[in-house]
């Protein structure tokens, strides 16, 4: 039925963000050029990381889109600083049980035989490249990825041009954790927690870094994205780079993008799209602020077309049932106002989503503080607030065995807030009630522990 408290989706992200920005990647002298680029044949298949190695639809379908049995695919062991043969095993399993050829590619940070830069100008791994028809990145560092595939002056090596040769030409590029941030054009090399990023910014060069941009330069990409809150992050980045668009993986969850526009999710989870290209900040306001940020999630099965935002809901929950909180006749299964201590813990902020678009109520709120701080003494932390608008609707179905939700238009703003700590105290006992004197006659009453008598 809907609405337990568990929700049982997943959630992959894409956010949108234009107005209000500060410092900019493209302002920065040693930050990379927006350059337009040919439309794609090849496809992406971008992983939120945590994936299941025995899940089967992930890996077929990273085969299939390398051209079915017998495909070669080149496993990049980059991110990783173990042994590239060791930390691969489980990856050339899966890839071998959906009928592919994979091989590692030993372009490896902690590989003892050649160094990096020397790897990827290796006429022998090029060639390996050059007779794949798939690339696959593991995770691990996307900082590590970036500098191996980048030369010093930010310029393609010859193994990133051979890998954007194959994509051109019709063949896959898959990464998972680091290997989808490397997606877009800016990425988080070493950042601190969201709620860190919230509070102090972000800034080119030391956060932020250079991704290897297949997804183009209006793209940002975010994984592990709701289980560790980072759609907050995502949002901080994208407004001081004044990047458009972005993508948000979760756990176990990948969005599939063909011919770069084309996107579908598959997996455990989904997708939540922020759009921002509305959205303002004050900046009369000390710390981050923004306003109508406009968020809409995406579960297994979904598409949209990455130009137009269309969005069109798996054909399971076209077939069910539809929600339009603007219609007359909307008919929400929840009736009550919702309040979330921590925004940022696992999946709140889908949770909230799937709520708020079946609820009598219009609005919601959610906390982002450190607890450990208010419980002593008065802290810092933000507000956000969700609330639909006349843009605002959804879907919901139950045929995937859980409790799945695609919601549409909800508008975000988040603002900084005072905490006022302690935020709690030691609770004190009650004075006891006194207790009345019997009766002589014997039919006295007992008083209750509420102070209510009874008979």
């Amino acid at each position: 039925m809907r609405g337990v408290s568990t929700w049982a989706v997943a959630v992959a992200i894409v956010v949108l963000t234009v107005a209000g920005r500060t410092t900019t990647a493209a302002d920065q002298s040693d930050s990379p050029e927006a350059a337009p680029a040919a439309v794609p044949r090849g496809s992406l298949v971008i992983i939120g990381g945590s994936e299941r190695f025995r899940d089967r639809e992930l890996w077929d379908t990273i085969v299939e889109l390398a051209g079915g049995e017998g495909a070669k695919i080149a496993i990049f062991p980059t991110a990783g600083g173990k042994d590239p043969t060791k930390s691969c095993a489980q990856v050339v399993k899966a890839f071998t049980r959906a009928g592919a050829e994979p091989l590692v590619v030993p372009v490896a940070w902690g590989e003892a035989d050649r160094s990096v830069h020397e790897a990827v100008a290796d006429p022998d791994l090029l060639q390996i490249v050059g007779n794949a028809s798939g690339i696959y990145f593991v995770g691990g560092s996307q900082g590590r990825i970036a500098d191996a595939m980048l030369d010093e002056k930010g310029r393609d090596t010859p193994m990133l041009a051979a890998i954007r040769d194959l994509y051109h030409n019709g063949g896959v590029i898959a990464g998972t954790s680091a290997g989808a941030a490397i997606m877009g054009q800016v990425m988080y090399r070493d950042a601190p927690s969201p709620l860190q990023i919230l509070r102090h910014g972000v800034h080119y060069g030391e956060e932020l870094g250079s991704g290897l941009g297949f997804l183009g330069p209006s793209w940002f990409v975010e994984q592990h994205c709701l289980v560790r809150g980072r759609f907050a992050r995502a949002i901080v980045a994208m407004r001081s780079q004044g990047i458009p668009y972005g993508l948000g993986v979760d756990e176990n969850t990948a969005l599939v993008v063909r011919h770069g526009r084309d996107a579908t999710v598959i997996g455990y989870k989904g997708v939540l799209i922020l759009d921002a290209s509305a959205a303002g900040s004050d900046p009369d306001v000390e710390g981050f602020n923004v306003q109508n940020v406009k968020l809409s999630y995406l579960d297994r099965g979904d598409s949209i077309d990455l130009e137009t935002l269309a969005v069109t809901p798996a054909a399971e929950k076209s077939d069910e049932i539809s929600l339009d909180p603007n219609a007359a006749d909307f008919d929400p299964y929840y009736g009550h106002r919702m309040f979330y201590t921590d925004i940022l813990s696992n999946a709140a902020v889908a949770d909230l989503l799937g709520r708020l678009i079946d609820n009598e109520e219009d609005e919601a709120i959610g906390l982002a503080f450190n607890g450990l701080d208010a419980r002593e003494q008065p802290s810092d932390g933000f507000e956000f607030r969700f609330y639909r608008g006349p843009d605002s609707k959804g879907w919901y179905t139950e045929i995937f065995g859980g409790e799945d939700y695609t919601v549409l238009g909800i508008h975000l703003d988040i603002r900084p807030i005072s905490i006022a700590g302690p935020l709690y105290g030691d609770r004190r006992g009650r004075e006891p009630t006194p207790q009345r004197e019997a009766d002589p006659e014997g039919d006295a009453q007992s008083v209750g522990e509420d102070g209510e008598t009874s008979d």
